[in-house]
């Protein structure tokens, strides 16, 4: 990614990457659609961020589900916006993990109860309008012009990556509780062996063997889930008992909204930070589908994710951002057509509407998708040293690499037990390592004296 990529409007469209099969902008037919866009949904995991809230501010069983179902509905809207009205590139949204400290410490602060959500709702609503400002007035795009040249976009990138790595490998294979610890193993290696031999099949064999490729993470967990079945871990029992369809939350009906200003200043920064990390998400799928970021990319995409987060808010759920998991699912299979997008959003509206739809994809094995997602994080961190390999790398540079890298697996592999204990604005920094080390980088840039 030159520097021009990422401070100034390219005038000349640039060319499809030549490892893509099918280019952002690339027709592809409902059904193909459907399906590649199955393999992005069933891949990113977006019932954990609900799953984790109703846990940690002990909803009950008809909340969570209301909550589950609100957060798919907002995610495949939130996708639709962003891909198709706003920042125009392919990518999915789903609800973000960094808000969860501050959405529990609202809530509890508020009394708890209908007037606690409501705190972390109207508190939602307010920082998502300050977000579509940011974006309207252009004032992001000029921090990022000023602070993100390429050796810190792509620094961020690896790290998003790695951040992700140890979350693929230690909480959804060594720690899944879905079977024993060898049977988890098993799994996730089966899953990610299938998706690397659908890979090279695809390679091999060229056009003739692309339906391998673009269909290569599909096929892995359905392997994985079969492999699972043979185990006798595959448990589909909450789909035999969840409703075809149900009603989603109504504003206003089953929640309101109300203002409270130290709510309003938690979650206004939290936006910040959630600015922030999604920056990085952005440069990996630009440098994945070799498309410049453009200002109008940029400035159109602080407001998508403003408008997005309003959505989600609007629905009953919490702040959404872009996912980092499909830059790389992008990279191995190849497609990036917005169509395929267009999907993700449709089916996740679908599994919104749909108890048992959402139970299905929630009943897929974890250690199974940890296969596949250790993988694609991999992949996401490699995207990041494709960014930065034209770069001249001199000590500064080597500084502005390793600092944020060894600030991310310290902050991954921090004892939460140490963590709480700390003020609760360092817990919403700490809390995201991809934050910390990308704030790293920026400020090692700034600071370090340039190779004479």
């Amino acid at each position: 990614m030159k520097t021009e990529n990422i401070q100034q409007h390219d005038a000349h469209t640039p060319s499809p990457s030549p490892h893509l099969t099918v280019p952002p902008d690339g027709k592809i037919s409902i059904g193909k659609s459907a399906i590649l866009g199955l393999q992005h949904v069933v891949a990113m995991d977006v019932y954990v961020v609900p799953f984790l809230i109703a846990m940690l501010i002990g909803l009950s069983a008809d909340q969570s589900s209301a909550l589950i179902q609100s957060t798919f509905i907002a995610a495949g809207l939130a996708t639709i916006v962003q891909t198709y009205f706003c920042m125009k590139l392919p990518m999915a949204q789903g609800p973000s993990y960094v808000p969860l400290g501050a959405i529990v410490a609202i809530y509890a602060a508020s009394g708890g109860g209908e007037m606690g959500w409501s705190s972390v709702l109207g508190a939602s609503v307010v920082g998502a309008v300050l977000v579509v400002i940011l974006g309207y007035t252009g004032v992001f795009n000029k921090i990022v012009k000023s602070f993100i040249p390429p050796i810190v976009g792509g620094t961020i990138i690896f790290i998003v990556g790695l951040s992700l790595l140890p979350v693929a490998i230690r909480d959804n294979v060594y720690g899944a509780t879905d079977a024993t610890i060898n049977q988890n193993v098993l799994l996730a290696l089966i899953s990610a062996a299938s998706l690397i031999l659908f890979v090279i099949l695809g390679s091999v064999f060229g056009t003739k063997g692309a339906i391998f490729r673009i269909t290569s993470v599909i096929i892995a967990l359905i392997i994985g889930c079969f492999s699972a079945n043979a185990m006798g871990v595959l448990d589909f029992s909450a789909v035999a008992s969840a409703n075809w369809f149900s009603m989603p939350q109504i504003p206003f009906k089953d929640f309101g909204f109300s203002f409270d200003l130290s709510a309003i200043i938690t979650m206004v920064i939290i936006y910040l930070v959630l600015l922030a990390e999604t920056t990085g998400t952005w440069f990996a799928i630009s440098n994945v589908i070799d498309k410049p970021l453009t200002d109008k990319n940029i400035n159109r995409g602080v407001i998508g994710e403003g408008l997005s987060c309003l959505i989600a808010s609007g629905l009953g759920s919490t702040p959404v951002t872009g996912y980092s998991t499909n830059a790389g699912i992008i990279s191995i299979t190849g497609v990036a057509s917005r169509r395929v997008f267009l999907a993700v959003g449709g089916w996740f509206v679908l599994f919104g509407c749909s108890g048992k739809l959402a139970a299905l994809i929630s009943s897929i094995p974890t250690a199974v998708i940890g296969g596949v997602f250790a993988i694609v994080c991999g992949i996401i961190a490699i995207n990041g040293i494709q960014v930065m390999k034209n770069e001249s790398i001199g000590e500064k540079e080597m500084y502005i690499i390793a600092i944020p890298m060894i600030i991310t697996l310290a902050l991954v592999l921090i004892p939460k037990d140490f963590l709480y204990t700390l003020p609760n604005f360092v817990q919403y920094l700490f809390g995201s390592p991809i934050l910390a080390a990308a704030l790293a980088a920026i400020l090692l840039n700034k600071l370090l004296p340039s190779a004479k």
